[in-house]
């Protein structure tokens, strides 16, 4: 999820949840061949277990850029087949390697040569006027083949032209039936499941039948859902934890701390707080909560207590009142 799931994004949300595979934002392999490596890769410890996410269809770039991360410790490298951006587009990668399959094998077979961790593919169930009944099946054959350790289908066409990412969202059909049977067609390959699964019941639903469910947009946009994750990962197959479980006064000291950390090395406090605008949601004084963050993490001058204000407004046993007065003094 470009420019969403940067570190700032995955530290928070390894407060939430201890067991959630957490991605990074694709980065284009030519990035990390002749960009800022270490910007672009470095991570806290404590995102662990967190993948990187690849953009690319060159397979000895890619290939290249896999042994780069390999000095980072990622648990997991991942190419994406999925994007369907125009940005995306004009660099000859994401949704529209559906129409080049064995070039994502090539990939995929080049990656695995240089990694040390698994390599996983995520895709469409197809793109355009490609029928999915058709082109899945092959495109997993080939995937499996190349040797992919996992494949995660969003269960969704990407039409590349006249839609927008967001309308490539919501607007083409799901099709969830089609990739709970290619599950039960490749019983022993790794199969996960994305698109359009809202809350943790529905992830449990699709659990079912596939190996995985991934969240995208519904975890950032209501991050409290990921209190349940772990209880989901334990065995039990169901979320007993909820949002009312987090110790959210220990998750507001740990975000105040690891934002002054950030701005002591040179970054601003909305690089974190940005990220922190979908706690709460249902919780009374929610708004209010937003409100502070998106106004006053952006002041000239504004630090931790920012976070601590925001927090107060949704009265988790501060005074409200008593703590804002430090964001007018």
């Amino acid at each position: 999820m470009i420019d969403w799931t940067d570190r700032h994004c995955r530290f928070l949300h390894r407060q939430l949840t201890k067991r959630a595979l957490l991605y990074t934002e694709m980065i284009v392999a030519d990035a990390i061949i002749h960009g800022p490596r270490d910007r672009l890769l470095s991570f806290s410890p404590e995102e662990h277990p967190v993948a990187l996410q690849l953009g690319g269809s060159d397979p000895a770039k890619l290939a290249e850029a896999v042994r780069i991360a390999g000095d980072y410790g990622y648990d997991e490298i991942n190419l994406n087949v999925g994007c369907p951006s125009d940005r995306v587009q004009s660099g000859t990668f994401g949704a529209c390697l559906m129409r080049e399959p064995q070039l994502v094998a090539d990939c995929v077979t080049a990656m695995r040569r240089v990694a040390s961790v698994p390599v996983t593919v995520k895709c469409r169930i197809g793109v355009d006027d490609q029928e999915p009944e058709t082109v899945l099946p092959d495109f997993l054959a080939r995937m499996i083949a190349a040797g992919a350790d996992a494949v995660w289908v969003h269960a969704r066409k990407a039409w590349l032209q006249g839609l927008s990412p967001k309308e490539n969202r919501e607007i083409p059909p799901l099709d969830y039936d089609l990739v709970h049977r290619m599950k039960r067609e490749n019983p022993s390959v790794f199969l996960g499941i994305n698109g359009g699964i809202a809350d943790l019941d529905q992830a449990a639903a699709h659990l079912a039948h596939m190996d995985g469910v991934m969240l995208g947009r519904a975890a950032y946009q209501n991050a409290g859902l990921l209190a349940g994750v772990d209880d989901m990962m334990n065995g039990s197959g169901r979320a007993t934890r909820t949002p009312d479980d987090i110790d959210w006064l220990a998750l507001r000291d740990t975000m105040m701390a690891y934002a002054e950390g950030v701005m002591a090395s040179g970054g601003r406090l909305n690089h974190v707080t940005r990220h922190m605008v979908g706690l709460f949601q249902g919780f009374a004084g929610v708004r209010r909560f937003r409100q502070i963050l998106s106004a006053e993490a952006t002041r000239p001058g504004a630090g931790p207590e920012v976070i601590e204000a925001a927090f107060a407004a949704v009265d988790l046993g501060s005074d409200p009142k008593a703590v804002e007065t430090k964001l007018a003094g």
